[in-house]
């Protein structure tokens, strides 16, 4: 069996709403993945995974357990693996019955034990699912595993500026903010940039995203698009890029959708 170092924490509420910020300010809040047939993805999350369809004005999302998902179309450079993001992950109550559901799908399954599988969605986008029969409902989001060439300064940097933590002193491979554990690999050499890959990037639910990105600004992080607020989709977003090219969507308004 794998052993993962990582630690989720904080558990997703019931009805998938995103989980409560930590003292900074921020929470998980969704992944965005760039895809060739976005209803491909979409009947797999909602048919075999149980994910909810909402709407933030235009935009369209699967609602999971402390998870938003969002799919675009685009032809992406590539899939996750070999970028900063190599997968995200979740934790399911049953894993026999995932793993029969998934495979019935067609979803490639690339490794697996009494633990954990590995499965390859369409357009390379590796998703990896945990058993935790526990649970009080089926599913809910997990981790997402960042491959760095200096892990350690990634996860300082994402205790810097997301308030990231982790209740096993001297850990330095887990981390997270409340609904997102955080895991990092580090790597022989840099891995690609997430933007334009089929998992494009990941995103922050954060309180008062003005003064959240001013902050930012003050402690250096270079911005790939600035604070602004968009209407259609009744959300004030923002986006950065992390030290190892991880491209992040920093959203206000996802909470309580």
């Amino acid at each position: 069996m794998r052993t993962l170092a990582i630690l989720l924490l904080s558990a997703a509420p019931l009805l998938a709403q995103l989980p409560a910020p930590n003292a900074s300010g921020v929470s998980a809040g969704h992944v965005h993945m760039m895809v060739r047939d976005p209803a491909a993805h979409k009947k797999i999350w909602v048919e075999t995974l149980g994910a909810k369809v909402v709407t933030s004005g235009s935009l369209e999302l699967l609602k999971l357990p402390g998870i938003f998902l969002v799919l675009g179309k685009a032809e992406p450079a590539e899939g996750s693996e070999g970028s900063s993001v190599d997968h995200f992950a979740f934790r399911v109550k049953d894993l026999p019955a995932t793993r029969a559901k998934l495979a019935a799908a067609g979803v490639p399954i690339t490794r697996e034990d009494d633990a954990e599988i590995v499965t390859v969605f369409p357009d390379k986008v590796k998703v990896e699912f945990y058993a935790a029969p526990a649970l009080a409902a089926p599913i809910e989001h997990f981790h997402v595993h960042f491959f760095a060439v200096d892990p350690d300064a990634l996860r300082a940097w994402y205790v810097k500026n997301f308030g990231a933590g982790s209740t096993t002193p001297g850990n330095a491979t887990a981390a997270g903010v409340p609904g997102m554990a955080f895991s990092f690999r580090k790597m022989p050499s840099p891995q690609a940039a997430t933007k334009g890959r089929s998992l494009d990037h990941i995103g922050f639910e954060v309180k008062d995203i003005e003064a959240f990105c001013k902050k930012l600004e003050a402690n250096g992080v270079t911005f790939d698009s600035p604070f602004r607020s968009v209407p259609a989709v009744g959300l004030k977003i923002a986006f950065i890029v992390d030290p190892a090219g991880t491209r992040i969507e920093l959203t206000e308004g996802l909470a309580g959708k």
